[in-house]
């Protein structure tokens, strides 16, 4: 359950982020691949640290879902940016 939450919080922190900045906005199916991708390390990589929410045994409480819900949602944005970045100077 956990993935699940952290993937679709990226995918809607993947399509923020390229709403919210225009020069990394990839199109709505690139946002949200980029955005599951990176909400699923941001998952990962944060439960790996001990953080997250996932460390705690995966429970289900208030805290730990918005733990999920943000890392998921950042490491969307931040696989996004690095998408976009290396888009843009692909493209130069």
């Amino acid at each position: 359950m956990e993935l699940i939450i952290g993937l679709l919080s990226g995918a809607v922190g993947g399509n923020a982020a390229g709403r919210l900045i225009k020069g990394i906005d990839q199109g709505t199916l690139i946002n949200s691949i980029a955005g599951i991708v990176g909400g699923g390390l941001g998952g990962q990589i944060l439960a790996a640290l001990g953080a997250g929410g996932m460390a705690d045994g995966g429970g289900m409480d208030v805290g730990a879902i918005i733990g999920q819900v943000a890392s998921g949602g950042v490491g969307g944005g931040v696989v996004l940016a690095i998408v976009g970045l290396v888009r843009n100077a692909l493209s130069k």
